[in-house]
């Protein structure tokens, strides 16, 4: 374990990443999902790939990251462009569940891996937007009961920083994001995933020119149970873009 201190926008933000493989080349960066940390990703990947270096980084305000601002996406994108030049890491592939798809794709590395990314808008089930507008209904009252109760679990137990930071990335559309990006994309999906649903992949595929895309088993966390299918992918298809 260990940690790098990036600045970025005047503010300070202690990094912890762990690296494996660390005299392999390639790089390989690898970042979580929203709510997560690396130790997730590491305990899917740590055993494969052992031709590459893996890069595992809690992002700011994850795991062991600090964060005490309000951040967008974009802002995540470069924290992290500056934590691989800070290590001096030439990362060849970038890897990211859910939120951190979205991270990945901004390192516009030769090869992206998506595991069941966000970026794609998705409606609202019913029952969740009577809860908005019951909320906003509510809102004028002020009372921080009535804010627990409505809180998504996605932002509960999270600083002022980091719930506003949630509000800023949950319902952003990537579309311009994805189509931009002229690497090679291997994007993977669980078929019974609700949070990021295959439909929003087959959107992705659709935007990111000669991306390939590969319907798994299982729903949000499906890549726990493919680990050794989606390396044997890595291999055979980002290998010309890794060299």
């Amino acid at each position: 374990m260990a940690s790098k201190d990036i600045q970025y926008n005047n503010h300070n933000f202690t990094i912890s990443y762990e690296i494996i493989n660390p005299v392999k080349e390639p790089a390989l960066l690898i970042l979580h999902g929203w709510g997560s940390n690396k130790e997730i990703m590491k305990q899917a990947f740590g055993n494969v790939l052992p031709e590459y270096k893996h890069i595992y980084v809690d992002m700011p305000g994850f795991g062991r990251s600090s964060n005490d601002v309000v951040l967008t996406t974009h802002e995540y994108g470069e924290i992290i462009r500056l934590f691989s030049a800070q290590i001096n890491a030439d990362v060849r592939i970038a890897m990211g569940h859910s939120f951190g798809g979205k991270v990945a794709t901004l390192q516009n590395a030769p090869c992206l891996v998506l595991l069941s990314s966000s970026g794609i808008l998705v409606p609202k089930q019913f029952k969740v937007r009577l809860k908005i507008a019951l909320f906003k209904f509510l809102k004028p009252l002020k009372l921080d009961r009535i804010h627990q109760l409505f809180i998504s679990d996605d932002a509960k137990g999270m600083s002022r920083e980091m719930y506003e930071t949630f509000k800023n990335v949950v319902n952003e559309c990537f579309e311009k994001e994805f189509l931009a990006y002229q690497g090679k994309a291997l994007l993977f999906w669980g078929k019974n995933d609700t949070a990021t649903p295959l439909w929003s992949a087959r959107k992705i595929a659709a935007l990111i020119v000669g991306s390939r895309l590969f319907p798994l088993s299982g729903d949000h966390y499906f890549f726990l149970n493919h680990a050794g299918l989606i390396a044997e992918k890595i291999n055979e298809l980002c290998k010309e873009k890794t060299l």
